[in-house]
């Protein structure tokens, strides 16, 4: 028998015999009652009687009071949380999911998060971090691998997932500032040393002398960011979208290697030596920038706006009792200091006391042209035209597959 078993087989025993005792009064009352009816002209008697309807009704309150504050007390153990409880825990645990390049950035905010709740609330905050594929950590979240608090993800629709999965309530867009998007980015290209095949725009990574390396758009967020930048690119090329679709079929032709995650990408670009050019977050080059590796690259003057949503997973905050740390931990997010750590760390700061500043205006500089997922209908539009199972990009991979066995043959 466990613990929560025996709780509640005490409880429940307790109850029981406090229900027999007045049970056994009640039926002393009908009987005294009966002989008082005979004798009622007795005026003690009489007295007597009142005080024992007076004894029994008050027994009779009692034990439904001992009742509905036992079943809540048992139930609050049962569940272990209450708002009460939570509010006197000195230690508590937020579950933090992301996409897997925000790791360095949340390695620095999550301290000063920390530091500022314990001196504000005199409470321990720990962090359960989980950091992969956007897509991936999506479903992990929908599938209780990792009982998310918070997910800060890639894209919207890895946020939709969650939501259609009954975990986050509608209207998560509009809960925190900047339709809770909390961090930016732009798409770069990545070449090595010297840049040997003179890689510098959209236009190069259709060479067929070149590899590419970009992710996965089924699995990976920074993926579809990459197959935006090359459509768009095209488009504002001046091409249809019969020619976008043969230009973006020869990069993808290139690039015969998908990797799960923009991490993965990387790896197999930097500490694998694979391809000739990488596709990645801007935040990702600056970031290796910042360690003793240099990287080549280039950030095409025609781009896409990398905007990265994040929300609270209601049916968890509720469950663990987390919901006003973890709301302030977003608040947090948003505040100079944190968007200073984002900026530091290669994301485009959302705050514009912290993008006005000059360090920031010189590493992020503008763009000439800098497209929105509004300007292609927004991202339902989006999935449905280029990610679902019978979208463009299915039909890329198709053909391109098709043309391999060809060549076999």
């Amino acid at each position: 028998m466990n613990k929560w078993q025996q709780t509640k087989k005490t409880g429940t025993d307790w109850i029981g015999q406090f229900q027999t005792s007045v049970v056994r009064a009640l039926q002393e009352i009908g009987q005294w009652s009966c002989k008082a009816g005979r004798d009622a002209l007795n005026r003690h008697s009489l007295g007597g009687f009142l005080l024992l309807v007076f004894v029994g009704t008050t027994l009779s309150i009692a034990i439904a009071t001992a009742n509905a504050s036992i079943s809540h007390h048992l139930g609050a153990i049962h569940s272990g949380k209450s708002d009460n409880l939570i509010a006197q825990q000195k230690n508590i645990q937020l579950n933090l999911v992301s996409f897997s390049v925000t790791k360095a950035a949340h390695d620095k905010i999550i301290p000063r998060f920390v530091e500022k709740w314990k001196k504000e609330r005199q409470q321990n905050v720990t962090f359960q971090q989980s950091y992969g594929a956007s897509s991936s950590q999506a479903l992990s979240t929908i599938e209780g691998g990792v009982e998310a608090d918070v997910v800060h993800l890639s894209l919207a629709p890895d946020v939709q997932k969650i939501e259609r999965a009954g975990l986050i309530q509608p209207g998560w867009e509009k809960e925190f500032r900047n339709n809770s998007i909390v961090s930016k980015s732009v798409v770069a290209i990545v070449t090595r040393q010297g840049n040997p095949k003179g890689i510098k725009t959209w236009e190069d990574l259709a060479n067929k002398e070149v590899n590419v390396i970009t992710p996965n758009p089924i699995t990976s967020g920074s993926a579809r960011w990459n197959f935006l930048a090359f459509w768009n690119a095209a488009i504002k090329a001046g091409r249809d979208e019969s020619k976008t679709l043969d230009f973006v079929g020869k990069i993808y032709k290139n690039s015969p290697n998908l990797p799960e995650s923009a991490r993965n990408a990387t790896d197999a670009f930097f500490k694998g030596g694979q391809g000739d050019a990488l596709i990645t977050y801007e935040n990702e080059v600056l970031l290796k920038a910042l360690s003793e590796e240099k990287p080549s690259y280039s950030i095409p003057d025609v781009n896409f706006s990398i905007d990265n949503p994040i929300a609270i997973v209601d049916k968890n905050v509720d469950k663990h009792g987390t919901r006003e740390v973890a709301e302030a931990f977003i608040r947090y997010l948003y505040t100079p200091e944190a968007q200073q750590i984002f900026a530091e760390t290669g994301y485009r700061p959302i705050n514009s006391s912290v993008a006005q500043k000059k360090e920031f205006v010189s590493k992020y500089p503008r763009l000439k042209s800098l497209a929105t997922t509004n300007d292609y209908g927004g991202w339902d539009a989006i999935q449905k035209k280029f990610f679902d199972d019978n979208g463009i990009f299915a039909k890329i991979i198709s053909d391109i597959n098709t043309s391999a066995n060809k060549s076999l043959h």
